[in-house]
């Protein structure tokens, strides 16, 4: 739409633009004046004290040099300055004798500044009404003003120029550089951008439209609440928002939230009971786009939630990220980076044995575009569930006018809405999915590191070794321990030769193999199907039977046990048996624990009773 203005519009639209922040009333900011980081000092305040400067502690990590609504409890950032790197306690700002505004952190180290002023000399500063803050020089020009390097927020009277752009907060409490841009180009178009994809740069997934090409442009938020792009005679190229708000009776602001929507928000400034705000942000009807779950959907990206999660739109009309059946968010604290799948996939050597281990759980009004491998043509619904069932391959597969489009890991641009007809068949395998993920890293051969690093566990721990080693001295005196024998005074279950000849299927699967002999997998019987590493001692030295038992009895009057052991990665859950060729050792230790990451690590273990 490209609108030529008539004269009496173009008297009413001057009158809308941005009022110069010279003619406002200021408290002016003497040069020398600083502020220190959680000393107590009063922030730089605005005349009528609605907005404020200074530091705002955003969580345990820092605090940020910001600019903030100052009348109300929320005390809202609307600007920052570093935001990318928290200032710590202690840190200063201080408008410096040569005209600087200059954040220094605790040591006295700057880690930010105004840009160049051109050569011009500050001569003082000032938080105004408008929520700007200003460096004005001594004939009273503005040199400097947060209004001209925005950070999420608009507020009105200031406008955004060509090649200017806001960033969303990472979190809406994490104010850090987030994934969503919004910029005005060069051309005249407004356009918002994902960042942070895996092949591209920026993927646009909203904008006005309204390329001209090369040129002066505005995006201008007045004093009404109305946004429109201008060319620089004037030209309303596009209406952004048009929500009018008496500016005296509220507060207005319009953001690019952590989420990639840009919302327009109102708050009242006094309470009246028969207003229908309430003391609390609301939204504005109108906001961009309309229904970000359906408008981020790129083959390069992760789309609006991180992979292997889903998008919806809820009642608030705000968009939750999800996780479909058998998946787990990565993070509780962040479920924008997605989810993980919380059962063992399929075994592509065997995958038509595996087919009775797998079902699928519909989930309607789904899609997951761009992960599609094959396309089947002319099929129905049940002839779909099954190809996926027995292709190692598909992760889900959706169904719609009876095409069969199967899907592989990991899932991206997840999203439900009514709008979409397609069903989407998620592939799940029937067991806990709790049990499944602890056994991958102890049960499946093809991932042998973390039983192996469990045995290193086993050779490193200097506890249970040096037990071992006094022990095995006399195994030429004792060949064969009676079965389901417990030690003197001890709930500690023995072994026999046998016993764990068939837990470990004969010795089958050596895991490693270190000074005093190798490491089997095993599995005891019963219901819990225990995965346990056998270690298998060849050497034997030390002082005799009578000190081992008297060790592993006051081992055993202990309920949690620490070995520190050299690591190597990450260990799993699981149990620990020794053993002899000649003689029964026993399984003194059942790990609780042992997620470790690291090069030293500590393994907590409770004595396994009978």
């Amino acid at each position: 739409m490209n609108l030529q203005l008539p004269y009496c519009f173009c008297f009413f639209l001057l009158l809308q633009l941005p009022f110069s922040t010279n003619g406002q009333a200021y408290k002016n900011v003497s040069l020398g004046k600083s502020l220190t980081a959680a000393s107590g000092d009063l922030p730089w305040t605005s005349p009528s004290g609605e907005f404020a400067f200074g530091f705002q502690q955003v969580s345990d990590a820092g605090y940020l040099l910001a600019i903030w609504f100052n009348k109300i409890p929320e005390r809202t950032i609307v600007w920052s300055a570093n935001r990318n790197n928290l200032a710590q306690r202690g840190s200063t700002v201080q408008l410096t004798a040569d005209g600087e505004l200059v954040l220094n952190d605790q040591s006295g180290t700057r880690i930010w500044t105004t840009p160049y002023l051109g050569g011009s000399r500050a001569a003082y500063g000032a938080m105004l009404d408008t929520g700007n803050f200003v460096l004005a020089g001594q004939a009273g020009a503005n040199l400097w003003q947060s209004f001209d390097q925005p950070t999420d927020t608009l507020l009105p009277t200031q406008n955004l120029n060509s090649g200017a752009q806001l960033i969303a907060p990472y979190l809406e409490k994490n104010y850090s550089d987030g994934r969503f841009k919004l910029i005005l180009e060069g051309d005249g178009n407004l356009v918002m951008y994902t960042v942070a994809n895996p092949l591209t740069t920026l993927n646009a997934y909203w904008s006005t439209q309204s390329s001209l090409g090369s040129g002066t442009y505005q995006l201008i938020f007045n004093q009404s609440g109305y946004m429109y792009l201008v060319t620089s005679n004037g030209t309303i190229l596009e209406h952004v928002f048009s929500n009018p708000v008496s500016m005296q009776d509220f507060y207005l602001r319009a953001t690019i939230d952590y989420d990639g929507v840009f919302r327009q928000y109102v708050y009242p400034k006094t309470y009246s009971s028969g207003r229908r705000w309430g003391l609390a942000w609301t939204t504005l009807p109108k906001f961009l786009p309309s229904n970000i779950c359906l408008a981020i959907r790129f083959s390069s990206g992760r789309g609006a939630c991180g992979f292997n999660s889903y998008c919806k739109i809820g009642d608030d009309q705000r968009p939750s990220c999800r996780c479909p059946p058998g998946y787990n968010f990565l993070d509780q604290n962040d479920v924008w980076k997605g989810c993980k799948q919380m059962f063992i996939s399929q075994d592509c050597s065997h995958p038509s044995q595996e087919t009775d281990s797998f079902e699928i759980t519909d989930m309607l009004n789904t899609n997951f575009p761009y992960t599609d491998y094959e396309i089947f043509l002319s099929v129905d619904e049940d002839w779909c569930r099954q190809s996926c069932l027995s292709d190692c391959y598909c992760a889900a597969a959706t169904f719609i006018d009876r095409s069969c489009w199967k899907k592989r890991g990991p899932l991206s641009n997840g999203v439900t809405d009514p709008s979409i007809s397609d069903k989407a068949l998620m592939k799940v395998r029937k067991r806990n999915r709790t049990e499944e993920l602890a056994q991958k890293k102890c049960a499946k051969k093809s991932d042998r590191s973390a039983l192996i690093i469990s045995g290193s566990v086993l050779l490193g721990s200097s506890i249970f070794l040096n037990v071992l080693y006094v022990f095995f001295t006399n195994r030429q005196r004792q060949n064969v321990i009676p079965q389901h024998h417990l030690m003197w005074d001890m709930n500690l279950q023995n072994f026999t030769y046998n016993e764990l000849e068939t837990a470990t299927g004969g010795f089958d699967e050596e895991l490693g193999r270190g000074a005093f002999g190798p490491v089997y997998k095993g599995v005891l019987g019963g219901e819990d199907k225990q995965i346990i590493a056998v270690k298998k001692l060849e050497k034997m030295a030390g002082e005799g039977e009578t000190e081992f038992k008297t060790e592993v009895k006051v081992i055993g009057r202990t309920k949690i046990t620490r070995i520190w052991f050299n690591l190597l990665g990450s260990v799993t859950k699981g149990s620990i048996a020794f053993w002899s060729t000649s003689t029964l050792a026993l399984a003194p230790c059942q790990t609780t624990y042992l997620e470790i990451q690291g090069l030293i690590g500590t393994v907590e273990c409770k004595l396994l009773s009978v």
